[in-house]
């Protein structure tokens, strides 16, 4: 553990129901720091939270505050408070009980609570608003005194837990800046939960990047942004163009039909990468015979600061570019890419694999359905590796015509064609690549053709 670590979260598990919410969470964060723990919903960011808050139990790991095992320690005597989502304001009391509420559970003097409340809300510029009912204030408003109420008590760290999402968008930005200014005012550890990515890039000192129960990646904002480790993170934290690619070698890497010079190193000869760019990162010419590629812009919006542009290049590639320049729709462009702003990824997946069973001589039991499959000699009972490529998959409107049913949960879109993710009620997922628009949370069924399932004698099977 670091010298200057204050919370050492190890091998954390939790399951709902025999779905695995979160899995061997590790993380440490330090004294003083401003960590935000970022995902879509249902990744296990609040869930987290409320374990290290003590009001959910782990069912393995543990929790250490500076050195001390607290994981069956009870929420009153951590030194942690925590601002909920819904503030949990008492609407019988007025400001001044509410923040003083925790004070007095502790019976200590009134004018030591009148020190502490009026000092609390000072900080949260809530100074006139003691004798208030809470049912009269704003949102923001209320979300000051619930951080008041929580910070009354100087914890040693501060859990909050999406505070900002019932505010409407100007007060949630005016709020971005007094937390991180509230922050900077107090040094103590705040610890941050949203779904917000430019919430996150705002505010955070470190940002925890969470998926399906996971830890993504972990880094600083300008980290996450531009060094993204797979494709979830890139395409969760801001725009960006995500495409499958060669890397040919050191530092040289094919995409959209083209072999471009880039900065990395140590992937291999000719190996199945993905390369992310970001939109501002193209640049667009009309000199298109000193460009790297060409391209026809298909569409151009203005977005205040910039125009956000569609074009398709010579191959049939679809990209994003940001510029502060406007291009007529239907224009020849040239594509210029720099090497530094091309980021390389490993793939995390190059296909669809699979424990099985072999259930006879064309059926074979995997993600909990049976499949027919081209005829095999190995035994019923047999443990086998299934592998399916992306495109064999095939998604069908009716759920019922498939093996597998479950919902569109997460779609990338890799310039020609979206990689999708179907996952089921017991979180097992299978992998497509298609040409057709769906959109997120779309029940499919899934069928596969006996021919395109391949099959493999598992290793240690007899």
């Amino acid at each position: 553990m670091k010298e200057n670590c204050i919370i050492k979260i190890e091998n954390i598990c939790k399951n709902y129901d025999g779905v695995q919410v979160l899995d061997n969470i590790n993380l440490e964060i330090q004294k003083g720091e401003f960590v935000t723990i970022l995902g879509p919903s249902g990744c296990g960011k609040t869930t987290l939270l409320r374990i290290l808050s003590g009001f959910v139990k782990a069912d393995s790991g543990k929790i250490i505050l500076e050195g001390e095992e607290i994981s069956n320690v009870p929420p009153y005597k951590r030194n942690l408070n925590t601002v909920f989502q819904k503030y949990a304001l008492f609407p019988h009391l007025d400001v001044y009980d509410n923040v003083a509420f925790g004070l007095k559970l502790k019976k200590m003097p009134v004018d030591e609570i009148d020190k502490k409340v009026s000092k609390a809300l000072k900080m949260v510029t809530m100074s006139d608003y003691e004798d208030r009912d809470v049912n009269s204030l704003s949102g923001g408003q209320q979300q000051r005194v619930a951080i008041a109420r929580a910070l009354v008590n100087r914890p040693q760290i501060l859990l909050l837990d999406e505070p900002l999402s019932a505010l409407d968008l100007k007060m949630r930005k005016d709020m971005q800046l007094e937390l991180k200014e509230m922050h900077k005012k107090l040094g103590i550890t705040f610890i941050y939960v949203t779904h917000d990515q430019e919430e996150a890039l705002t505010l955070s000192d470190t940002i925890v990047v969470m998926n399906y129960g996971k830890i993504q990646q972990i880094g600083t904002p300008t980290d996450i942004y531009n060094e993204p480790q797979n494709s979830f993170v890139a395409d969760f934290i801001g725009e960006s163009n995500i495409l499958d690619a060669t890397m040919v070698r050191d530092r040289e890497v094919n995409f959209v039909g083209h072999t471009f010079e880039c900065v990395d190193e140590g992937f291999g000869e000719n190996v199945p990468v993905d390369v992310v760019i970001r939109p501002e990162d193209i640049y667009m010419t009309s000199k298109i015979e000193s460009a790297q590629i060409s391209a026809v812009v298909k569409s151009s919006i203005f977005k205040g600061v910039h125009y956000e542009m569609f074009v398709e290049t010579e191959n049939g590639y679809e990209l994003m570019i940001q510029d502060y320049n406007s291009f007529e729709i239907g224009s020849e462009v040239g594509l210029i890419i720099k090497p530094c702003d091309i980021q390389v990824m490993r793939k995390e997946r190059t296909c669809n694999e699979f424990e099985g069973e072999i259930v006879d001589s064309t059926t074979v039991e995997f993600l909990g359905a049976e499949f027919e499959i081209a005829e095999t000699d190995l035994e019923p009972g047999t443990k086998v590796r299934v592998e399916i490529d992306f495109d064999k998959v095939d998604l069908l409107d009716d759920k019922d015509d498939g093996a597998f049913t479950g919902v569109v949960n997460f779609i990338l879109y890799k310039g020609n064609h979206y990689h999708l993710t179907i996952i089921n009620e017991d979180r097992e997922c299978i992998y497509a690549n298609t040409n057709d628009v769906w959109d997120k949370s779309d029940m499919v069924g899934v069928k596969i053709l006996p021919q395109d399932i391949r099959i493999f004698k598992a290793e240690g099977d007899e």
